[in-house]
């Protein structure tokens, strides 16, 4: 495996001047690695300890870079954590991992104990969103609060994006696993980052830069392994909905009405089992957060403000 990024690319995984507030006014950033379950975690914090915890959890395609704006504005107020999950960004594992959304989940829990998360929020995108869902279902009593960005939770989220994925669900044959490959392409990679978006000069490259070189450096495999098992989170839906009825965690659904893979159904969806789930969509596809980070992250601190309270930092 190559142990060094480009270092044009290295700065900006890390973080991309400009992008907070000024050094007066904006929250420290930590980039750190943690060692758990035999997973060098990577992951970025900011904000008060003693303050409510945030813990953000990206997707396929992405890594704790696509947040790299949200944290300092989160930060005046809460204490945020964003790691990289395990075949992502700056994680690093062992040859004997294996790619699974279980496998996710068990490393990212153990990363929230070893750093003294007791209760947190969860935001959740596109592959975070099943990975918090298994933190959610198994320990309920930690989770504060859920934001799901083109999180999915229910089938009828799932657009026709999803037939190639679905027929390897059905029958995983080397043809089918095979046809999956195509998903991570550079190409590809940036048009799930562009479809949708009425202004597609507004999407920074180097968020779909960052995820292809992931992908050369950690691998093609990992990712198609994870394409495959996508398929178990459809079949912990029912658990999931049961935790949402019996718990009713705050929640908020802002979505990306354009995104060609989780549909606008799929957040109002939330309100069924939920009632007081909050819905909101925007006009933008997938990776809502690159086109409208500055109404996501206004939107969340009203919602984390009025359910969670915040510590103002001194």
């Amino acid at each position: 495996m190559k142990a060094i990024l480009p270092p044009l690319l290295m700065a900006a995984a890390i973080g991309s001047a400009g992008a907070a507030p000024s050094a007066e006014q904006a929250p420290v950033v930590r980039y750190e690695s943690l060692q758990v379950k035999g997973v060098d975690v990577f992951y970025r914090e900011a904000g008060p300890k003693d303050a409510p915890a945030v813990l953000l959890l990206h997707g396929f395609g992405a890594s704790s870079h696509m947040f790299r704006e949200l944290i300092p504005k989160l930060a005046t107020g809460y204490r945020v954590v964003a790691p990289d999950l395990p075949g992502f960004g700056l994680t690093r594992t062992d040859a004997s991992f294996r790619y699974t959304f279980d496998n996710l989940a068990e490393v990212i829990d153990a990363f929230t104990t070893a750093k003294g998360l007791q209760r947190y929020a969860i935001y959740v995108f596109d592959y975070g969103a099943p990975v918090g869902w298994r933190l959610a279902a198994r320990n309920p009593e930690k989770i504060t609060a859920i934001v799901s960005q083109n999180g999915n939770a229910y089938e009828e989220g799932l657009s026709p994006g999803w037939a190639p994925m679905q027929a390897a669900w059905a029958d995983p044959t080397a043809a089918n696993r095979e046809a999956l490959r195509k998903f991570n392409t550079l190409d590809m990679l940036k048009w799930q980052y562009v479809e949708g978006v009425k202004d597609t000069a507004a999407i920074a490259p180097e968020g779909y830069l960052l995820a292809h070189e992931a992908i050369q450096r950690i691998g093609v495999d990992p990712q198609m392994d994870l394409l495959v098992d996508y398929g178990q989170n459809i079949k912990q839906y029912a658990q999931l909905h049961a935790y949402f009825r019996q718990y009713r965690p705050p929640t908020l659904a802002i979505w990306g009405k354009n995104d060609p893979f989780f549909l606008p159904p799929g957040a109002e969806a939330f309100k069924r089992d939920n009632p007081q789930a909050e819905v909101r969509f925007l006009d933008t596809g997938h990776f809502a957060i690159e086109t409208h980070g500055p109404e996501i992250a206004r939107a969340m601190r009203s919602f984390l403000d009025r359910h969670l309270g915040r510590r103002k930092q001194d």
